[in-house]
């Protein structure tokens, strides 16, 4: 296994456990977030398993415009994640956004671990 491919698992079994986690945990999760609503964890949750299976995929194949559409997907998760601390839309506990903060800073360190075993990879030449 090559650093991009290792790069790409760590991804894969974050977004799949944070998902399975979302899910199972939907109400308990709801509470800490300070919101009775727990719909938006049980869909987030579904999406995060989907994009984990997508990653999965992606750790044999290693196609190069795949690769950068998932690094893409975790910068915009950033960014989501900064501009809903900013602004606050959902009026999320202090806790919520601590979590929102920690996780949105491991996907960053993943988005950025994965672009440069990507280049990495790209100028060994060592594509599958």
């Amino acid at each position: 296994m090559n650093k991009l491919q290792e790069a790409l698992r760590i991804n894969a079994i974050f977004s799949s456990l944070s998902g399975l986690i979302m899910i199972l945990l939907n109400q308990k999760i709801a509470k800490l977030f300070g919101t009775s609503n727990n719909t938006i964890f049980w869909i987030i949750g579904l999406i995060l398993i989907y994009f984990g299976s997508t990653i999965w995929y992606e750790i044999k194949k290693q196609r190069k415009p795949a690769v950068i559409w998932i690094i893409i997907q975790d910068y915009t998760w950033v960014l989501g994640s900064i501009i809903l601390i900013i602004i606050d839309p959902f009026k999320i506990t202090e806790a919520g956004n601590l979590i929102i903060g920690i996780i949105a800073l491991i996907v960053l360190y993943m988005g950025i671990n994965q672009m440069i075993n990507l280049n990495k990879t790209a100028s060994n030449n060592t594509y599958n």
